[in-house]
């Protein structure tokens, strides 16, 4: 009997110090998704349907507004800054998503917009809730495409680095999402699951 006691108290143990870990890693991690999401405004293109050749406008799009973006965010230091320009000159990005899709596009800034983790060629951005540049091509019911339109990590020759283009990132920011912290994604993945459970709690 008391060897059952013991051993219901050591499973008791364990699952609380696994709980106190997940809280710690979720604060953590979520600490560390609100610090780049305040350096960061995405780019959220959406197609008008899912069918192949809306697609590939969708990516004609893409190309064009951020053509367009990168010259009008050359000098934005923040991204207090560069949202402020983006706003200042939607209907110029509109219009140029429009002349490559030659039908309706519409250009907009939003707050708190939930994006999942996402991998690219080389880095990764945790999932979270972002300031985003959000475009829609036409009726905007196709798939999307996310990237970061600011520092311009979508932009510029394949040849920068992610770090050479990071501006106001961290040294450990520019390790984190690059993967120089092992493991990277395994942690931002991690924090995508935390996000779903405590919104699922705050329900």
């Amino acid at each position: 009997m008391v060897h059952e006691k013991n051993r219901f108290y050591r499973w008791e143990l364990a699952l609380l110090l696994g709980v106190a870990a997940a809280l710690l890693l979720g604060t953590w991690l979520s600490g560390q998704q609100s610090a780049l999401a305040g350096q960061v405004v995405r780019l959220h293109v959406v197609g008008a349907s899912d069918s192949a050749e809306d697609q590939a406008v969708k990516l004609r799009v893409r190309d064009a507004v951020l053509a367009k973006a990168e010259p009008l965010l050359a000098q934005a230091e923040d991204q207090e800054e560069a949202r402020a320009i983006l706003t200042a000159h939607l209907q110029e990005l509109a219009q140029a998503g429009a002349e490559a899709a030659e039908t309706r596009v519409t250009a907009g800034i939003e707050e708190n917009v939930w994006f999942p983790t996402k991998r690219y060629t080389d880095f990764a951005l945790p999932a979270g809730r972002y300031t985003a540049l959000r475009i829609t091509v036409g009726e905007g019911e196709g798939r999307n495409w996310w990237c970061v339109v600011f520092p311009p990590l979508c932009m510029g020759a394949v040849t920068e680095t992610v770090a050479e283009k990071a501006g106001n990132f961290s040294e450990d920011q520019v390790k984190l999402i690059t993967g120089e912290n092992e493991g990277y994604v395994v942690k931002f993945k991690a924090l995508e699951l935390w996000e779903q459970l405590t919104g699922t709690f705050l329900q």
